[in-house]
């Protein structure tokens, strides 16, 4: 409830204000809630012996969205591919249509300019609204869902969706649901890709994690190039803003959403490679995966897909 009375611009460290969090917090435990019951009811079908979800809040002024998700743990151990990719995909396919659920109804749903209006009154005074600020990265799905829903409603821009619950959780839910859906090791995708390829799981896995890594180190690169847009008496930072900053500079010119993407990858990349590791450990059953299971874990790939932004959250000036 604080996280969401802070999206409405409320003071999160008032009580009497938790109220306009209300809906946000309700909307964020139900996706939670319905992916990790999604891992623990597949789990109890296949007599996987589960905990039931811990939930992760967490202070809204260190995470803007007040939680850090919520898990569950197997305690038995998982024997053939089928139960693997059961458990591993069954979370982010219920979250998902939770998910899909929220934003239709926030969309249909959605008031006319005058609620903005009323948190930034300077904005009915203007023309168009602001692109500066935080920002919400698009994706596929919100794409096709502002042009389903194009000429119906007034979709707010994504630096200000945040104010919307609906839309917010919606958007988080996407966030979420995409992150899990990597095919890094122990996260939903990477047992969903396991099930799927087996051992080819680990070049896949380290394919994309190197391209990120990559995004995550250019990202570095376009911070160096602003930091050295100041001025500096040390040496070698004069030495790196003759030398080396007129090239970057060119590069960041000529290609700049090269360098853009990655401010999120470079802490996600570093936690997939010390903490989630990029290889699936290995199961011992050779049972093949079903056809049925088959069709259902590629449709989960583009569930990824289609959720997935490369840049998820960013400032712009």
């Amino acid at each position: 409830m604080m996280a969401g009375a802070q999206w409405m611009m409320k003071d999160p460290f008032v009580i009497e204000n938790w109220m306009f969090g209300l809906t946000y917090a309700t909307l964020v435990m139900t996706f939670l809630a319905s992916h990790e019951f999604g891992h623990y009811f597949a789990a109890r079908v296949h007599g996987v012996d589960a905990t039931l979800p811990y939930f992760i809040p967490v202070p809204s002024t260190i995470m803007l969205f007040g939680t850090f998700g919520a898990v569950i743990r197997t305690k038995s151990p998982i024997k053939s591919k089928n139960v693997l990719f059961d458990i591993g995909v069954s979370g982010p396919l219920a979250g998902f249509v939770v998910c899909l659920a929220i934003l239709i109804i926030g969309i249909v749903t959605l008031p006319g300019p005058e609620f903005l209006y009323e948190i930034h009154p300077n904005y009915a005074t203007i023309e168009k609204i602001p692109e500066s600020g935080m920002t919400f990265g698009d994706t596929i799905l919100f794409a096709m869902l502002r042009q389903a829903f194009d000429g119906t409603v007034t979709f707010p821009p994504m630096n200000e969706i945040y104010h919307y619950p609906f839309l917010c959780v919606g958007w988080f839910g996407l966030f979420v649901t995409a992150l899990n859906m990597l095919p890094f090791g122990q996260l939903d995708g990477g047992h969903v890709l396991y099930a799927l390829l087996g051992d080819r799981q680990r070049k896949v896995a380290r394919a994309l994690w190197w391209i990120l890594f990559a995004f995550a180190i250019l990202a570095m690169l376009n911070i160096v190039h602003l930091l050295l847009a100041d001025s500096y008496a040390e040496p070698w930072i004069m030495w790196m803003q003759d030398f080396i900053d007129p090239s970057l500079g060119k590069a960041i010119t000529i290609a700049p959403w090269l360098f853009q993407m990655g401010e999120l990858w470079i802490f996600w990349m570093i936690l997939v490679r010390f903490v989630i590791k990029i290889d699936h450990p290995p199961l011992q059953g050779t049972e093949p995966l079903s056809k049925g299971r088959r069709i259902v874990g590629w449709v989960a790939i583009g569930i990824l897909i289609l959720s997935f932004s490369p840049r998820a959250i960013y400032i712009i000036p």
